[in-house]
């Protein structure tokens, strides 16, 4: 299945659709990723605030490791502590654009309050699109 999508990718839009395309689908584990961690944080008594902190930290690693195995794997690879780092670093914007959106939302509109994951959708979404353009030029070189 992910075979057939990557070729369809690649046949409509070229190589850059197609690791935007696997970037997208790895952003959609690290969504899970992402809320599974913010609702143990809200099962354990934290603040939706607190919580969001290290779900993002988690899906983030999460993202790394499959963007690392799976859509820039070609891309000359740096030492893994180095080349996590750099990817926390150069996501850093993507992040407090993610988190700030999300946070926003859930404080501000009372639908998000209702359903959490919805914030944490839409703080994803706003920092995909700088998280993959950091990605490609700054952590996963020559990809």
């Amino acid at each position: 299945m992910i075979d057939l999508a990557v070729r369809l990718l690649d046949s409509r839009l070229g190589r850059l659709g197609v690791q935007f395309g696997k970037f997208g689908m790895v952003g959609v584990v690290g969504l899970v990723v992402d809320t599974a961690v913010l609702y143990l944080g809200l099962w354990a008594g934290l603040e939706f605030f607190a919580a969001r902190i290290p779900s993002f930290f988690a899906a983030a690693t999460t993202t790394w490791a499959l963007n690392r195995a799976f859509t820039f794997r070609h891309a000359d690879h740096a030492p893994l502590h180095r080349q996590w780092a750099a990817f926390i670093a150069a996501n850093a914007v993507g992040g407090v654009v993610n988190y700030t959106v999300s946070v926003v939302l859930e404080a501000g509109v009372d639908v998000f309050d209702a359903y959490p994951f919805l914030a944490v959708a839409a703080g994803a979404i706003a920092g995909m699109f700088f998280n993959f353009a950091a990605s490609k030029r700054l952590v996963f070189k020559g990809a």
